[in-house]
């Protein structure tokens, strides 16, 4: 986000944080999720609700109006506060309910004592997506129904997963909003990593990392980046041996296949 949708994010935030300890903070996630998928389906509304040249007043009891009965009161009274806010393009606004949404379901997962349960399972479903062709063309069918693509994500996690990794998971399949599963997933990481104020790396290796290698792994990279390292583990035997580390954007690739390959890349110049 850019310039006055940034400030407006930073101010929803702050505004999402003081509300979460009084309200049922699961129900809200899922509510925001249904607004945004309200408002992705209706580029009218989105203009209606994001027009400078209306007062903030209107717009907020504009969506006061829609949403009553709908959802409950803090539900509303958080959508009303983001569309009183000044936004550099519409979809900006949309982006920033869904944050809201997911970062309320985060700290719902929170309150439980399950944050770090909730960013084992996040991870793990997307591996298996990665490791399925068959299954993330089912997840990413376009061509099917939205509902369609929900059923198959309960299915699949339903009596496996905690409600909020659940939640999460659907949103980003039913309404992965121009997003490749695999970085919608990636953003939810993300922010339980940062609500938990850890970095994410993604680890490839051969073979599974015992706990005390991924430890040692955490404790090195933290020394790096100077704050604490969520370490996730993706076996594929194809990397013959080594690891392959990514933050972010950074990529440390001490495999053996990237060594051979540097090996062949030297003899062929």
């Amino acid at each position: 986000m850019r310039g006055q949708s940034r400030d407006s994010l930073a101010a929803a935030d702050d505004r999402l944080e003081a509300l979460l300890p009084s309200v049922d903070a699961g129900r809200l996630g899922e509510e925001l999720f249904a607004v945004v998928r309200l408002l992705d389906s209706s580029a009218g509304l989105r203009r209606a609700v994001t027009d400078p040249a209306r007062e903030e007043a209107d717009r907020a009891a504009l969506v006061t109006r829609l949403l009553r009965g709908q959802v409950q009161e803090s539900t509303a009274d958080v959508v009303a506060g983001v569309v009183r806010q000044r936004w550099s393009e519409p979809r900006d606004l949309v982006d920033a309910l869904e944050r809201l949404g997911t970062v309320a379901l985060l700290a719902s997962a929170e309150q439980q004592g399950a944050l770090e349960t909730l960013e084992e399972e996040v991870f793990r479903f997307s591996r298996l997506v990665a490791a399925d062709d068959a299954l993330a063309r089912a997840l990413g069918d376009r061509t099917a129904a939205p509902e369609r693509r929900g059923a198959l994500v309960d299915r699949l996690l339903a009596g496996r997963a905690l409600e909020q990794t659940r939640a999460l998971v659907r949103q980003a399949v039913v309404a992965p909003r121009g997003r490749r599963l695999e970085a919608a997933l990636q953003d939810v990481l993300e922010l339980a990593a940062r609500r938990r104020q850890r970095l994410v790396a993604v680890v490839t290796a051969a073979s599974p990392l015992t706990p005390s290698q991924q430890q040692r792994l955490a404790a090195a990279l933290g020394r790096v980046y100077g704050r604490g390292v969520l370490v996730e583990v993706d076996v594929d035997p194809e990397v013959l041996g080594g690891v392959r580390v990514q933050v972010g954007d950074e990529v440390l690739d001490a495999t053996v296949v990237s060594r051979l390959a540097e090996a062949r890349r030297r003899l062929a110049g």
